[in-house]
């Protein structure tokens, strides 16, 4: 989440400070895909240095670990709670990650230092608002011909279900597909139903063009 006020920073620290300590025990359930797309992403490239938006716990920074032992990781949440998870699961790692509390809706604009791939693993559909700067930020930081690589929710049929996913900060309505298509050459743009269609989630993997933008 990328929470625009006070207000919403308090009501992701609330969230989270509830869900931490269960989260991996309990999202395996429904977020579809992420080892998947780790892995159609490694299958292009072997990135030296990677980012991932709202890296939660640490799972997905202690895959890419292992997927890419050279590679520096850097991670990057605003909720506290998930952060000391996160950092507790990767302290082998010293050296090689590094884990940052704040919002991600500028980019890192470290000169030298652009990343190789940017991952997003179902954090875009929770930053409301703020989804358009976080894509824009995260184009800016990848260096020419670098992986964005997503997974996350894309749409339901159901109404009811797609309000209780809003009362959970995650917005469902497919709007991320068109802007990735814009702003990056996709490579892997699937959509793959979960629960016999209750709802989609989209598996991504795009360039950044090597001379420009996609607009």
């Amino acid at each position: 989440m990328n929470p625009a006020s006070p207000a919403s920073q308090a009501a992701l620290q609330r969230y989270y400070k509830l869900h931490a300590g269960i989260y991996d025990a309990t999202r395996w359930s429904f977020l579809f895909g992420r080892d998947k797309v780790l892995t159609l992403a490694a299958a292009m490239a072997a990135p030296s240095r990677i980012l991932e938006i709202g890296c939660g716990t640490g799972r997905n920074i202690e895959t890419l670990c292992h997927r890419f032992p050279e590679a520096r990781i850097t991670g990057i949440d605003l909720s506290s709670q998930m952060l000391d998870q996160a950092s507790a699961r990767l302290k082998v790692f010293t050296g090689r990650v590094r884990l940052l509390q704040a919002a991600y809706d500028r980019p890192f604009h470290e000169p030298g230092h652009k990343f190789d791939m940017v991952l997003c693993s179902y954090s875009l559909s929770m930053f409301n608002p703020g989804w358009e700067q976080a894509l824009q930020a995260a184009h800016d930081d990848l260096a020419p011909g670098g992986q964005m690589v997503l997974v996350d929710f894309h749409d339901s049929p159901a109404p009811a279900f797609r309000r209780w996913m809003g009362l959970n900060h995650v917005r469902m309505d497919g709007h991320l597909q068109p802007v990735l298509r814009r702003r990056f050459v996709p490579v892997v743009d699937r959509l793959k139903r979960a629960y016999g269609g209750l709802w989609r989630y989209h598996l991504f993997v795009g360039q950044k063009e090597p001379h420009g933008s996609l607009m």
